[in-house]
């Protein structure tokens, strides 16, 4: 085996049995195990984004900050959902949102009606929720936060990323080509954190609170995994 291929192999085991853990901490209420393996999905990732080949040392640096301040966020959430953490970690999400955008301007992607308009109404709609029961100062956060994460969304979502993808429905089609990951891995933050302000704003069951926990991890780890693959996948 190469030297590469083993690195690789050893990036996926590595990434899985974060995940895992993180997801196993989810479900069995483990604050203690998630503070470890939740922060350690994003070096992984990180490491796989400064030995690819098909970045310039700009995009690099763009992708791996990315991941700095996604891991800032990943340890202030982590901590607790109080409000003072939350506002931390969606500050830092922000940073990472933005810098994700970058990387896709650089990449030719911009923002067209058909992409822009449904995510621009799911933004408004959850700024709205966010106010109930009354406005606060993490409505705020979470609102500005969430139009940043529409614009990734948004220029994630654009064909030019992945030329000769297939498009459904104005979505790019996921397929062996792996930018079009970039799109469904964007999709999937967005639903992630759509169950997070669906948690914290009008959910009381504490089973349901504890599903709903496993599937923003679980959507979390993959959409990072999926758009970083998709970032660094051959032009």
């Amino acid at each position: 085996m190469s030297t590469a291929k083993a690195l690789k192999l050893a990036e996926r085991i590595l990434f899985g049995a974060a995940a895992i853990g993180t997801v196993y901490s989810a479900r069995t209420g483990n604050r203690r195990l998630q503070l470890v393996t939740k922060p350690a999905a994003v070096p992984v990732l990180a490491a796989r984004v400064a030995r690819a080949q098909t970045l310039t040392s700009g995009e690099k640096g763009l992708l791996v900050a990315a991941l700095v301040a996604a891991g800032a966020g990943d340890h202030f959430m982590g901590r607790s959902h109080e409000d003072r953490e939350l506002i931390k970690g969606a500050t830092s999400f922000g940073v990472m949102q933005v810098l994700y955008s970058a990387f896709l301007w650089r990449r030719g992607a911009r923002p067209r009606a058909a992409t822009a308009t449904p995510r621009l109404g799911a933004w408004a709609a959850a700024a709205v929720a966010m106010t109930l029961p009354k406005p606060s100062p993490v409505s705020s956060v979470l609102s500005v936060y969430g139009g940043l994460l529409s614009t990734t969304s948004t220029l994630a979502a654009d064909p030019a990323l992945a030329p000769k993808a297939r498009v459904s429905g104005g979505m790019v089609v996921p397929s062996g080509d792996r930018r079009t990951w970039i799109a469904a891995g964007a999709l999937l933050f967005s639903a992630s954190d759509l169950a997070i302000l669906i948690r914290r704003n009008f959910v009381t069951s504490e089973r349901v609170r504890a599903n709903l926990e496993t599937f923003v991890l679980t959507s979390y780890l993959a959409s990072q995994w999926l758009l970083v693959e998709g970032m660094t996948a051959e032009k």
